[in-house]
């Protein structure tokens, strides 16, 4: 049997309707995705469509790190909607960083506000340098590296370089580990030992030091160097 079509059930279950009246958070995120595909599949209405992504990448975070070509490949989806999608997980990223961009970054979980929807999407180690200004205000991010899929490789000088030329009060390095996992490694250990000793010689502050994973019940969505005393 057929699931009926969006406009055919009752309207307080029809997603735009139901936004409408009761705001996003009363929606599922099948709901939501179903909003911005508008349409499904003969037998199959925009929610079912959005379930079954949902089921094909695993979850929301996995559904957004996919690429517009993934996303078109999907049945029910194409190039239009794979567009559209992409769009709305892009002005999410970039609304997280604009609501944080005048808060003083003093604690771990801002700093994954800011950057933990948009890391958990790459699937190559990215590190970077988060530049603040004397209150802890955001000043810049820079990309230092993209490595591997298991590796992030850069030098002192590399990193230090953008705090430097912004002339920025200190700083905060940012990492993903593609696999979920934030548990920081030996060579993240050495690494970051190794930027607080350049950063003390150049009279830098290095504040922190995040390594960004995925929201799991059985372990943090991220690791805080500042926070487990090592810095």
């Amino acid at each position: 049997m057929s699931a009926p079509k969006i406009r055919e059930l009752p309207e307080q279950e029809r997603p735009r309707e139901k936004l409408t009246n009761l705001g996003a958070n009363a929606l599922s995120d099948s709901e939501l995705i179903a909003i911005l595909l508008r349409t499904g599949l003969p037998g199959a209405n925009a929610v079912d469509v959005a379930r079954q992504l949902l089921m094909r990448f695993g979850s929301l975070g996995q559904l957004a790190r996919a690429s517009v070509t993934e996303l078109a490949e999907i049945k029910g989806v194409g190039p239009a909607k794979a567009v559209q999608l992409a769009a709305a997980f892009g002005l999410a990223t970039r609304l997280a960083r604009e609501t944080l961009a005048r808060t003083p970054l003093d604690k771990p979980q801002l700093v994954y506000d800011l950057l933990g929807a948009e890391m958990r999407q790459l699937g190559k180690e990215s590190l970077r340098a988060i530049l603040l200004d004397t209150k802890l205000h955001l000043l810049r991010v820079e990309e230092i590296s993209l490595g591997s899929l298991n590796e992030c490789l850069a030098h002192p000088r590399e990193i230090l370089r953008p705090a430097i030329l912004h002339s920025a009060y200190a700083f905060i390095l940012a990492h993903n580990h593609p696999s979920g996992d934030p548990s920081p490694s030996e060579a993240d250990r050495r690494l970051t030992l190794r930027i607080a000793e350049a950063a003390r010689l150049l009279q830098l502050t290095f504040f922190d030091h995040i390594i960004v994973g995925a929201p799991s019940l059985d372990r943090p969505a991220y690791f805080s160097f500042r926070e487990a005393g090592i810095l």
